[in-house]
């Protein structure tokens, strides 16, 4: 396991300055995130968690779960939260080719497009967070929002505990904070502890939570 870190360095920020890694506003709001999915009862319990209290957030789908499990992505579209693209299958830029990668990443934005999703603001998330310096040139010129995050739960990690998870969230988030989880078999042990917490503890502190849109407008 790779080490991480639950708060997003300000030196990597600052290095890499032209992702998104957290969002201005003036409001107590957060912008929860959720990667890998859909996923057959993982994304549905995430969904149902979110009515409880009436949280948007923001789907960054792998498209070839997509294309498996459309129903489910289609409840994600319903429910009105928005969605990002996450690569065909899961790539890591560091191991693929520019070309691959680029082409990974079109596989998804067509599907996207056959399922009438809205282009006119294209998000981004890079597997494994990797994406070098030529790719992020690439894919803002084509159009997308690169989305990083602020904060990691770091619920794919199997050598955590869901409390672990859940300290690395509520002890690092702050106004704009963009915060990842992963709707996921793998994440679902402690996805499914963490995120009523989570969800319940920061609605209690004031916090209301946010889909990510209207990028021109919001982004620091």
């Amino acid at each position: 396991m790779k080490t991480y870190i639950a708060k997003a360095p300000k030196l990597l920020k600052l290095a890499r300055k032209s992702l998104v890694w957290d969002i201005k506003t003036d409001k107590k709001e957060v912008f929860l995130t959720f990667d890998d999915g859909p996923t057959p009862e993982v994304t549905e319990f995430v969904l149902a968690e979110l009515k409880k209290y009436q949280a948007k957030a923001t789907f960054f789908c792998i498209g070839k779960n997509i294309v498996n499990h459309p129903e489910v992505f289609e409840k994600v579209k319903t429910e009105g939260h928005s969605i990002g693209n996450h690569t065909h299958n899961h790539f890591n830029c560091a191991k693929h080719s520019h070309e691959a990668y680029i082409e990974n990443i079109k596989l998804t934005e067509d599907i996207l497009s056959n399922h009438n999703c809205n282009t006119t603001q294209k998000l981004f998330r890079p597997p494994y967070g990797r994406i070098s310096f030529k790719a992020t040139k690439t894919i803002q010129q084509k159009g997308f929002k690169i989305i990083m995050w602020d904060v990691i739960s770091g619920d794919f990690d199997t050598n955590i505990s869901a409390e672990k998870c859940t300290s690395n969230v509520l002890n690092n988030v702050q106004p704009g904070s963009i915060v990842i989880f992963h709707d996921s078999v793998k994440a679902f042990p402690r996805l499914k502890e963490t995120l009523p917490t989570v969800l319940s503890t920061l609605q209690n502190q004031g916090y209301s939570f946010s889909a990510i849109k209207q990028l021109n407008v919001i982004l620091k």
